[in-house]
């Protein structure tokens, strides 16, 4: 089991710069690509699903905690990358699918969802209690004290499923924990905002304070000592057509304050379309777990208009997958997935179902018509020889490298070589290349 997260700690206690890319997705050639890029890399790699992507009904993506381990482990197997290279992580795991359930049946069901993650070896796990639920007082913020309670609740339940693990297996590594309320929603803002207010200090040492005092109370008075960062706003963000950069002077002051606490670093959420040195500099600053997630959909989505592109040209008219059309029709059958988000004329909304920057289609990217017209798209590309032009055209970045003899003109590497090149950032701003 790879040791990533100590080995992060360690590094920054000896005072030195270092951060982890954490890849937070469940799309299986986004995947294969970020493992196949670790590989090359030689390096270790996070991957996170979130408690509505997996969970113990099986979240959208209609698998438990043990089922999303097997999938990225069978991924690896394909890609010759060895288990014990990934961590698994859990992200925004407490009552955030249940919220509309009273307290207790709601960490009820939190309770279990943890326990199954550490069961199925999930090493990271974020303990998020941050959202009201259905009793909770809508005419005020939830209390510290109440979302330190009910996060210590989940770590006691962690402890317990890590103790049976043990017993298994006396080697058995303990899962990192990652604590924090001020954390985006998963997938970015749903709302356009005008800029993004940076965590204050002073509300930083209070939750820390808080998670303290109700961590001193579980069965292990010495519990919080595995807490690793704390999910922090810095400044980032990104909605459907903008993303707020980092500003290392705005968040001076907060990190400042981390710098005060010994062994918590902090994790930023929705870095997506972050500049490179931007995320650079966040990483240098103490933002040490830098999560992404729609940004590298985005950029699958990408490499598949342009790979329908390629096909309109090169494919008879009746043999056509037409992916953005089929995707489109896909949408409006079912706008649960993203009518609640996409605000705007008809015509800004219909651009925002193929373009927005939280890329709500990569929810139907998983269901059997899309995955069936992905692997004829990709058979119909392959059947063909594609022009040098053409692919100079619609996959510039993706023809130098084919080009210089870096990538085979093979329709799926090139569609990885799109997520490859988004989490290129990610690489650079951890120092992996």
């Amino acid at each position: 089991m790879s040791d990533l997260m100590n080995k992060m700690v360690q590094e920054r206690k000896a005072g030195r710069t270092a951060g982890v890319p954490s890849y937070c997705t469940a799309n299986d050639i986004v995947i294969e690509a970020l493992i196949r890029q670790a590989k090359e890399l030689d390096v270790d790699i996070l991957i996170e699903a979130t408690a509505n992507q997996v969970n113990q009904f099986g979240g959208y993506t209609g698998m438990q905690p043990k089922d999303f381990r097997d999938f990225i482990y069978e991924i690896a197997d394909r890609a010759g990358y060895p288990h014990d290279r990934i961590v698994l992580g859990g992200d925004h795991l407490g009552p955030l699918t249940w919220v509309n359930e009273p307290e207790e049946s709601a960490m009820e069901k939190a309770v279990t969802l943890v326990k199954l993650f550490v069961e199925a070896g999930f090493k990271k796990i974020h303990l998020d209690t941050s959202m009201r639920v259905a009793d909770d007082p809508t005419d005020a913020p939830l209390t510290d004290e109440t979302v330190a309670r009910r996060g210590a609740r989940l770590y006691q339940a962690c402890e317990d499923s890590y103790q049976e693990l043990l017993k298994k297996n006396p080697e058995e590594k303990r899962p990192v924990f990652i604590i924090g309320s001020e954390v985006p929603i998963p997938g970015g803002a749903q709302q356009e905002e005008d800029s993004i207010s940076v965590t204050k200090p002073e509300a930083v040492e209070k939750t820390l304070a808080e998670y303290k005092k109700q961590f001193a109370g579980l069965s292990d008075p010495d519990a919080f000592k595995n807490v690793i960062a704390i999910v922090v706003q810095p400044g980032v963000e990104f909605g459907d057509d903008e993303v707020f950069p980092y500003n290392r002077a705005n968040a001076g002051k907060l990190c400042e304050k981390i710098r005060s606490f010994d062994g918590i670093y902090m994790e930023g959420h929705s870095t997506d379309y972050q500049p490179p040195q931007c995320l650079k500099e966040m990483v240098e600053d103490g933002v040490a777990i830098l999560k992404v997630g729609p940004a590298l959909t985005f950029a699958l989505r990408d490499g598949l208009f342009a790979l329908s592109e390629i096909e309109s040209r090169l494919v008879p008219e009746g043999e056509q997958v037409k992916f953005p059309e089929l995707m489109e029709k896909l949408m409006l059958d079912d706008p649960s997935k993203w009518a609640k988000y996409y605000r705007g004329s008809e015509q800004e909304i219909a651009l925002k179902r193929k373009y927005s920057l939280s890329d709500r289609c990569r929810y139907y990217f998983a269901s059997p018509e899309i995955r069936d017209a992905i692997d004829r798209l990709i058979r119909n590309v392959d059947q063909c020889q594609i022009p040098t032009g053409l692919l100079m055209q619609y996959m510039p970045l993706q023809y130098k490298k084919v080009r210089d003899g870096k990538l085979q003109k093979e329709a799926r590497a090139l569609l990885m070589d799109f997520v490859m090149d988004a989490a290129d950032d990610y690489n650079f701003a951890v120092g992996y290349i």
